[in-house]
C-alpha cells in the first residue's frame, strides 16, 4: 500500500510538521503513523459540502490526526464506516428526537463536529485547522470525532470501547463513572470543573473528551484523574506515554 499510495516526503513533513498533538512521538512512532495514514486514505473517502475543495494536505492533516488515535490498536478500530465530510466552517444539524413520553422534538445545533455510530464523521474544516496548528490542551476535534468511532464499537456509543486483553470491564466502568460522577456534581454546582465541563454531557461525551486530554494535556488529565489517566494508557497502549 506505500507503494501503490505514497503520501509524498514533502507534504508528509510540511504537514506534520503543523500538527501539534503529534509533537511528542519519537521517529518509529512517526514512521508507523504514516503507514497507517496511507491506509486511511487509500481505505476512507474524505469529501467536501458546501463546495469546499479537499486538498491532498487537507486529506493528511484530518487522516494523521485521526490514526493517532488508533496507533498501537490497529485498523480494525476503524471498521464499519467508510467517509469523513468537511464542511469549510460550523454546520447546522437538524435531530428528529422522541422522548420517553412520545412526544417528538426537532432540535437544530450548529455543530464543529459530529460521528454517526455506522455513517460518516463530519468535521469542520476551521475547527481542525484551529486544532491542528495552535493545539489548545483538552481541544481537538478530530480525535474527539474519532474516539466517539472506537466507542461505538460495540455496538452503542456509551463510553466502553472494546477493552484490550488483560484491561477490566470493571475498573474501567469503576475508574470512569467515579470521575464522570465527580464532574457532573462540579458542573451541577457551577464550580470550575477539572475538564471542558462539555464531558458531563454523556458518559460518550466523557470519553471523547477525555481522550482529547489524554493527547493533548496528559499532565492536566493525570494530575486530576490519575486513575483515568491509567485506564487511558491501557487502552491506547501507551501511545502518550513520551508527552
Amino acid at each position: 500500500m506505500l507503494k501503490r499510495h505514497p503520501i509524498p516526503h514533502a507534504i508528509w513533513q510540511s504537514v506534520t510538521g503543523r500538527i501539534a498533538v503529534l509533537r511528542g512521538l519519537d521517529a518509529v512512532q512517526m514512521a508507523h503513523l504514516r503507514e497507517m495514514t496511507t491506509w486511511f486514505l487509500d481505505q476512507k473517502s474524505i469529501t467536501g459540502a458546501q463546495g469546499f475543495e479537499v486538498t491532498r494536505l487537507i486529506r493528511v492533516t484530518v487522516a494523521a490526526q485521526a490514526c493517532l488515535l488508533i496507533l498501537n490498536l490497529g485498523v480494525d478500530y476503524f471498521d464499519g464506516w467508510v467517509e469523513v465530510i468537511l464542511y469549510p466552517g460550523a454546520f447546522r444539524v437538524h435531530h428528529v428526537q422522541r422522548d420517553a413520553i412520545g412526544l417528538v422534538h426537532d432540535d437544530a445545533a450548529v455543530l464543529s463536529g459530529e460521528s454517526w455510530q455506522q455513517g460518516p464523521v463530519i468535521l469542520s474544516w476551521d475547527d481542525v485547522e484551529r486544532d491542528t496548528c495552535h493545539g489548545k490542551a483538552g481541544h481537538n476535534v478530530v480525535l474527539h470525532e474519532f474516539a466517539h468511532k472506537l466507542d461505538a464499537l460495540n455496538g452503542v456509543t456509551n463510553g466502553l470501547p472494546p477493552l484490550g486483553r488483560g484491561m477490566s470491564r470493571t475498573k474501567w466502568a469503576e475508574d470512569m463513572s467515579c470521575a464522570y460522577g465527580t464532574l457532573c456534581q462540579q458542573v451541577a454546582a457551577g464550580k470550575t470543573a477539572f475538564i471542558n465541563p462539555y464531558a458531563a454531557t454523556s458518559p460518550a461525551e466523557f470519553f471523547a473528551v477525555l481522550s482529547e486530554y489524554f493527547f493533548t494535556a496528559p499532565d492536566i488529565l493525570k494530575k486530576s484523574c490519575p486513575a483515568v489517566h491509567k485506564q487511558l494508557t491501557l487502552f491506547y497502549r501507551n501511545v502518550a506515554s513520551k508527552r
